[in-house]
């Protein structure tokens, strides 16, 4: 028997614990690897030609002039190329139409990438793009979703509608309820277009192996898993064939899920030309051709009883989807639908949905997918029946949230996994001291200031799918974890660093994460969702169980002892050892490493090595909630809005790092008081963007969003066995629905749709 009396210490617990990001130091070092970081002996760099119509016939394209430019190497369109398209999937019965990688024969929006340029340097393709020459014959064009649904003008003529998908819910009496209501409130509610404008617009470099036959695609990419496949199947290859890697991304919101057309375009000429590809989109591509998120309007009816319940609720959804599917077009506006209950108990629904076609470009996932466009319909219809019923906003929130027994099916086919909808708004109205709040409100109108405070409840849908972990603990005490996410700037190597750690008594900066390579990792299901802590941490924690159970073994066997009692403790030293429970008897981490690497000393049967794979199917969604709170002063003189006060209260289970959750509320936060003040693509009837740039298109910026006042309550989630739920998008569902019922509650006005700009708000003053 190999044996030690040690003096220990329950370790110290890292899970719930506020750790720093372990991945900061390396980019406040500049050592970053982004895309345009990377580079390849003899790339050629690819540059776009793109549309200048929102519709229109390409009658020629003259590309001599291109091929004369200095530096430029080949000049492709359509016609030089096989049928490739991204990849675009749609619900049963959708009329899916694909995105070519280049147009051909028609345009269908401003930004359609046209002819492709590929020279020797960035500069030379970017040249050669404007010495190329296009006949188009300008066409009409739609672009209001609205005027989409009267087909007057087709998108896709060949599918004789710009109806691509559509669907209804009935639940419930609807017609009694609205019948036998005291109240009945409405109104239209717009969604505008928003930018997700990532810090790093998107990128991919792709390079052929002649050798191997194989071709690596490096992408900015939050699914390079699905990438591979796409690319695979686009291009005619084995997906063993195919290798995607996923740099250091800056930022996505899910604008970076879908499979876009420049991925299959790099990858194809990449193999054809048998040369490195590159192309990196510049910020007037970004607002152009990746997608834009919301971009709904809602008509909608909500009924209550004398007493404020809420008796029904009915009306229709108009998605826009732009002028292509890619992969998560079609999926947001479903969602829309299935969570328009939000927290609340509504006995009857009739809810109809129209995603549409329109000349613009395509509209896909962004933070939150449908979730927040649902949470902002519900709140905006509660204010509204405070406002009519003369409740409190708060008030009529507790009367009619939900309150079990869970799980909770919804009439709008969700299935609530666990939620405490009432005690989150009482611990909001306690930590914001809402009742001081009103009085100070009711101070500041007295002096004629136009000050307001606005409240959303929310519940939403996070997590889906399956997904693979992996641990191995090395020889000198280091650990490589392998997952199959992808992240682009969440902290998720630190929270998986502190799963393994405090699961196997590592130490934090010796835990290496590998993730975004589908060579390291064969199968996984990248980033969106909200899913990394729940599928992908519960993957790395029952790889983490698989690496506990042998060590424990090994432990057991060295000191002569049962597994079941077998316990993790410390050294004074601070260094982990595995010993007998209630006993002085423990050997240290290092004697287990030493025996788990020599097949001389290991149990009977016994394998050297520690290393654990596993996988993890989330069968049900999670679902978070909480409540947010917004109070603002709108100046009387310009209508400009200021916040005040920021307090949210969420719910996603046990926290893994409260600075990491912290970090995304407040992020979340920052992009919806944008959507709710200033963004907002604008489209002129010719369908050409007005606003496609940083200095005509408003983000939020460090100065006019205050510093949210984060609290949270914790209800497990059943779905997982860390009880998490995601986190990722709760700040931007919170915080674009409290901001306008504050702004509307300054200024007394039923309803005004975002974005509530300065010019807007000083209108309806002088109106009002």
């Amino acid at each position: 028997m190999a044996e030690e009396t040690l003096t220990r210490s329950t370790p110290e617990k890292l899970i719930g614990k506020p750790i720093k990001r372990l991945e900061d130091p390396k980019l406040l070092r500049g050592q970053g690897a982004y895309l345009d970081d990377l580079t390849q002996t003899d790339t050629l760099h690819l540059a776009l030609l793109r549309s200048p119509y929102a519709h229109a016939k390409i009658n020629a394209v003259d590309a001599a002039g291109a091929l004369e430019v200095p530096g430029v190497v080949h000049v492709f369109t359509a016609a030089d190329l096989p049928e490739l398209a991204a990849p675009g999937e749609g619900a049963s019965g959708a009329r899916v139409v694909q995105h070519p990688v280049l147009a051909r024969g028609h345009v269908r929006y401003v930004g359609e990438p046209v002819v492709a340029v590929l020279a020797i340097s960035a500069a030379a393709a970017e040249d050669g793009v404007q010495a190329v020459m296009v006949d188009y014959e300008p066409l009409e064009a739609v672009v209001s979703p609205l005027e989409a649904l009267e087909n007057h003008i087709l998108v896709h003529p060949e599918l004789e509608t710009n109806l691509a998908f559509q669907r209804k819910t009935t639940a419930g009496n609807p017609e009694e309820a609205f019948a036998g209501a005291h109240k009945v409130v409405g109104a239209r509610l717009v969604q505008q277009r928003v930018a997700p404008a990532p810090m790093e617009p998107r990128g991919v470099l792709a390079a052929w192996d002649r050798v191997r036959e194989s071709l690596t695609v490096w992408s900015s990419t939050q699914m390079p898993h699905a990438l591979r496949t796409a690319v695979a199947e686009a291009l005619g290859l084995s997906e063993n064939q195919v290798r995607a890697v996923t740099p250091d991304v800056g930022g996505a919101f899910g604008a970076k899920i879908n499979i876009y057309p420049e991925e299959i375009l790099v990858g194809h000429l990449a193999r054809a030309l048998g040369r490195p590809v590159k192309w990196v989109e510049g910020r007037g591509e970004s607002f152009l051709a990746t997608i834009h998120g919301r971009a709904q309007v809602a008509d909608l009816e909500l009924a209550l009883a004398a007493d404020g319940k809420i008796l029904g609720l009915r009306g229709r959804v108009v998605a826009d989807l732009g002028a292509y599917i890619l992969d998560t077009t079609l999926g947001n506006a479903p969602g829309t639908l299935l969570m328009l209950q939000g927290p609340y108990v509504i006995p009857a629904v009739e809810l109809e949905l129209h995603s549409v076609y329109t000349h613009a470009t395509p509209t896909g996932a962004y933070r939150g997918a449908g979730r927040p466009e649902a949470t902002y319909y519900l709140e905006r219809l509660m204010d509204l029946a405070a406002r009519e019923l003369g409740l409190d906003p708060a008030e009529l929130r507790l009367k009619n949230f939900i309150r079990g027994p869970f799980p909770y099916k919804t009439l709008t086919g969700a299935k609530y996994d666990s939620g405490a909808y009432p005690e989150a708004l009482e611990r909001l109205l306690e930590v914001a001291e809402y009742k001081a709040l009103r009085e100070e409100q009711a101070q500041a109108r007295a002096q004629g200031r136009l000050v307001g405070i606005g409240l959303c409840s929310y519940v939403e849908i996070t997590g889906y799918g399956w997904d693979s972990g992996g641990v191995r603990i090395n020889a000198d005490g280091s650990a490589t974890v392998f997952t199959g996410t992808s992240p682009h700037g969440q902290g998720t190597a630190t929270g998986f660093a502190q799963i393994v750690a405090e699961r196997l008594g590592l130490e934090l900066n010796r835990i290496q994460i590998v993730q975004g390579d589908t060579l390291a990792i064969p199968y996984g299901m990248g980033t969106a969702g909200s899913r990394t802590l729940s599928v992908g941490g519960s993957a790395i924690l029952k790889a983490s169980e698989i690496v506990r159970e042998k060590i424990v073994k090994i432990a057991a066997h060295l000191l002569e002892a049962a597994p079941e009692d077998i316990e993790l403790s410390q050294t004074p030293s601070g260094q982990a050892a595995w010993g007998v429970r209630g006993t002085d008897q423990a050997i240290p981490m290092s004697q287990i490493l030493s025996t788990a690497f020599s097949h001389r000393k290991l149990p009977p049967g016994m394998d050297p090595g520690l290393e654990g794979h596993a996988t993890f199917a989330l069968k049900d969604a999670n679902y978070p909630f909480g409540t947010h709170l917004a109070m603002v002063e709108v100046e009387r003189e310009t209508g400009t809005v200021r916040v005040l006060k920021y307090v949210s209260v969420d719910d996603t289970g046990p926290i893994v790092n409260p600075l990491l959750a912290q970090g995304q509320v407040q992020g979340g936060v920052t992009q919806g008081i944008g959507q709710a003040l200033w963004e907002g693509i604008v489209y002129d009837p010719e369908g050409q963007m007005l606003n496609g740039n940083f200095l005509e298109y408003h983000f939020p910026q460090a100065l006019e969003v205050p510093w949210a006042q984060w609290n949270h309550t914790e209800t497990p989630s059943p779905t997982n066995p860390l009880g998490v739920k995601g986190i990722g998008e709760a700040g931007a569902i919170g915080a674009t629905p409290a901001v306008v019922n504050a702004v509307l509650d300054a200024l007394g006005v039923a309803h005004l749709d975002m974005p509530l700009t300065p010019e807007k708000l000083w209108r309806a003053l002088q109106a009002g």
